[in-house]
């Protein structure tokens, strides 16, 4: 099968950074499903992963965990799909990539693809959706429905693939006050159009923003992006008692000034149930599936940001460059071999 792959660590202007490459058909097992991959989309997990993940001598490294594609075979074990289902799910950290033209995943962890999206708009969502569930009403345990009505909910870095969804679920599924943040122009359009009720600019104090717009404080914070650079504001701008989560990775982070609020940290690692094959890890199945009915239902729409064509080695490079830039605006899908 064709794939796309490293042997080295390597900046993307380096053409060896990702190159295209033949790798033997992949067979299921037990609870596998053997997917046909018809789109994937590209994360910072992936641009991380290339430089900080040297493969062993002589074998190439396969990146990519974001797929929509079609069931062709399935495991032994295996009850919740057949061939020929159409299918997208975030994959797992420690197995191959997606970036093939087929790949194994567990079926715990797959949901089928909404009927109403392509491939690629469905490629768009998995990873950051998953992210963004866990991290809204799992880490921040903000409920579903009225019962957040008096809460505020500030997300750093809307405009990105997990924001992009994140401001989503918070506007049509809680009733929290929604302020996302954004530094340019388009991308704060873009977030306004994913519904939040209001927008500020992360590039300025954060609470000089937030009395811009006459908000006192947030009960909560969903920080994407460098949060050791906005933690002293972030402290400052939650209410006592209020809750901070976060998915990027800080050099280092003095959680000490989080002592005087009572405030709380989470950390939300979407991969955390597959790696430790955790008792509840059919959840993402779950939720990817209720994904689905949401987008089906016309509540929630695609994050697809930008289609950088087919599936080969120089678009992954384009891609991983653009991700690398920081002015991602939703997620870059790729499509086809």
């Amino acid at each position: 099968m064709k794939a796309i792959g490293y042997q080295q660590s390597l900046p993307t202007d380096d053409p060896r950074s990702l190159i295209d490459i033949e790798l033997p058909d992949p067979s299921p097992g037990p609870r596998d499903l053997l997917v046909e991959v018809r789109a994937i989309s590209v994360n910072p997990v992936d641009t991380k992963i290339r430089m900080r993940v040297q493969p062993a001598d002589g074998q190439h490294q396969v990146l990519g965990w974001d797929v929509a594609g079609v069931v062709r075979s399935v495991g032994s074990e295996v009850s919740l799909f057949r061939p020929g289902d159409e299918v997208f799910y975030a994959g797992a950290l420690d197995r191959p990539g997606a970036n093939s033209e087929l790949h194994l995943v567990d079926e715990r962890i797959v949901g089928r693809k909404p009927a109403t999206l392509d491939f690629a708009a469905a490629a768009a969502l998995p990873l950051t959706s998953i992210t963004a569930w866990e991290l809204l009403f799992e880490r921040l345990q903000i409920a579903e429905g009225a019962a957040g009505r008096n809460q505020r909910l500030l997300i750093i870095g809307a405009a990105g693939g997990v924001g992009s969804i994140l401001t989503q679920l918070a506007r049509q599924l809680t009733d929290v006050q929604v302020i996302g943040t954004a530094s340019r122009s388009d991308t704060q359009a873009w977030v306004r159009g994913l519904g939040a009720h209001a927008v500020i600019d992360h590039g300025q104090p954060l609470t000089d923003e937030l009395q811009r717009q006459s908000i006192i404080d947030v009960t909560h914070v969903a920080s994407l992006t460098h949060t050791d650079a906005h933690l002293p504001q972030i402290v400052e701008a939650l209410r006592p008692q209020g809750r901070l989560a976060l998915i990027d990775d800080p050099a280092s982070l003095d959680i000490s000034l989080l002592k005087r609020k009572s405030l709380s940290l989470h950390w939300e690692f979407m991969y955390t149930r597959s790696l430790y094959q955790t008792p509840d890890m059919i959840e993402q199945h779950k939720l990817l599936n209720r994904v689905a009915d949401l987008i089906d239902s016309g509540v929630l729409k695609t994050t697809l940001g930008e289609h950088y064509g087919t599936i080969n080695a120089e678009n992954l490079r384009r891609a991983h460059a653009f991700i690398e830039s920081g002015k991602a605006k939703g997620k870059v899908v790729l499509e086809g071999f």
